[in-house]
This record gives structure tokens, C-alpha cells and sequence, in this order.
């Protein structure tokens, strides 16, 4: 398979694209990336803002953030830095950022409001901007539903609280745009983004990335007897077959995006 961290931004990188637009990022801005993950959308960024400023991207998870240096280092870029940091304690002065974003990471937020205005109110200078992109409803993502369905058969959960951490926490529209007009923001938008979740991988290769990308995932299957999971892949490996094309897989994809200004 492709190398996993390349193939994961660009499935998602017309999400950052959209971040980029919506948090009004330009040549010489400095800009902070909450929940970066592996380093996106902060390596994109970078190659927005150019070598004269600095984009700094955070995340709680030490593996995350010791993914992204490497790639930040693979793609020999300087004008960037990764810190180990949760959205309710950011290690930088106030006022310190021209934009800020953060993709598919508030809906984990132990408190989003507490998050948010961290994120806002403090470290991003006045009058910018910031912008979040949830995910919107499961059942219009087959990236998440096609195999989530499949493993609910298999191997079901009891159902989450609806405010409790997970991908589709703010899935609702208005409900992530309310909260961050009640963290004091002004200028509160929203808007649907509709992309092709594109990679260059056979349905057998997603299987793995899949399976991969989410340490819950792994967990829940491997607590399945082998023939269970025997089955459990076929079904999946089934669903994909629809979404594959002659250069790959294809996904139609859904996110709300919502920004504001300080």
C-alpha cells in the first residue's frame, strides 16, 4: 500500500482546502492547527504562508505529533513546528496567530466550548479568523458507513450519549455553530462541503488503511474469533466494491464546515 500517512492527506486535503479558504489564510500569515494529527491540514498551510512565517500544529497524541515532524522533515520544511498539546491548554501567548484551524478534532474536545475559546478568544489576534470542519451525518459518508455497519452485525456497541466524543458528534447542522457563537464569537457561518474522498488503493489496500487510521477499530476486531473476522472482511471488502474505480477508491464525502471571527 502507498505510504499511510501520504495517502490519508490527500483523502482528505479538499478539507483542508476549504479550512484554508474559510479561515481566510494568505501569503505571510502565521497559523495555528488544533488536533493536527499527522500534520495536516498544518503541512498544506505552510506551503500557503510561505518560508518567511511559522505554522504551528498541535495535538495530544505523542505518536501524532512524532508522525508529523518526520513529515514535516520528509518534505524538508522549516517554517513549521509540532508541539504535544490539547485544545484546552495551547502553549502559545495570547494574540498570537493570524488564523487558526482544526479538522475532524473538535468533535473530541473533552469540552468544545472550553476549546474553542482557547482557541479564539486567546490565541488568535483580533478580528481573525478560525474554522472547524465536522464531519455531517454517517449515513451520508460511506468512507465511515460502509464498514461501521458492517461492524455493528459483527460486533455491536451500546449507543453513545449524543454530546459525547466522536466523529460525528456535531454531525447535526447548527449545533457546532451554536457553540461557537456562544463562545463569543462573531461572524458564526456555516456551510455544507461536498468532496470526493479520492485514493489510489484497491478495496482490499482500504481494508487495511481503515483498519489502520483508528485504534478502536483495531481493538473491536480483534476481539472477534477468526472466522467472525474472516466473514466480517469479506462483507466490507463487498461494500467497497462499489466505491472502487479503475485508478482506485472513491468516497462521496460530506462536512460542515464552520468559521468565525474574533
Amino acid at each position: 500500500m502507498p505510504e499511510q500517512d501520504e495517502v490519508i492527506r490527500q483523502l482528505f486535503g479538499p478539507v483542508s482546502e476549504a479550512l484554508i479558504q474559510e479561515a481566510e489564510v494568505v501569503p505571510g500569515f502565521s497559523v495555528l492547527d488544533v488536533a493536527t494529527g499527522s500534520g495536516e491540514p498544518a503541512l498544506r498551510v505552510a506551503e500557503v504562508v510561505g518560508p518567511a512565517v511559522t505554522v504551528a500544529g498541535v495535538d495530544p497524541a505523542v505518536g501524532m505529533i512524532e508522525a508529523a515532524r518526520r513529515a514535516a522533515a520528509q518534505r524538508s520544511r522549516r517554517n513549521i513546528r509540532f508541539e504535544v498539546a490539547g485544545a484546552g491548554s495551547l502553549p502559545f501567548p495570547n494574540d498570537s496567530f493570524d488564523a487558526v484551524v482544526c479538522r475532524f478534532g473538535v468533535m473530541f474536545f473533552p469540552s468544545p466550548i472550553d476549546g474553542i475559546r482557547e482557541m479564539l478568544l486567546r490565541v488568535l489576534k483580533p478580528g481573525e479568523r478560525v474554522g472547524f470542519a465536522v464531519w455531517h451525518y454517517l449515513d451520508s459518508n460511506p468512507f465511515h458507513s460502509s464498514l461501521a455497519r458492517i461492524m455493528d452485525r459483527f460486533a455491536p456497541e451500546p449507543p453513545l450519549p449524543s454530546d459525547a466524543p466522536g466523529p460525528f458528534r456535531f454531525a447535526l447542522p447548527g449545533k457546532l455553530r451554536d457553540i461557537v457563537a456562544e463562545s463569543g464569537a462573531s461572524d458564526v457561518a456555516e456551510r455544507m462541503f461536498r468532496f470526493s474522498i479520492n485514493a489510489p488503493l484497491s478495496g482490499e489496500q482500504f481494508w487495511d488503511l481503515r483498519c489502520a487510521m483508528f485504534e478502536k477499530l483495531k481493538q473491536r476486531l480483534a476481539a472477534l474469533p477468526g472466522e467472525v473476522l474472516k466473514e466480517l472482511k469479506q462483507q466490507a471488502l463487498d461494500a467497497f466494491r462499489i466505491y472502487e474505480t479503475a485508478t482506485g477508491v472513491s468516497f462521496p464525502g460530506e462536512v460542515l464546515i464552520v468559521s468565525a471571527r474574533k
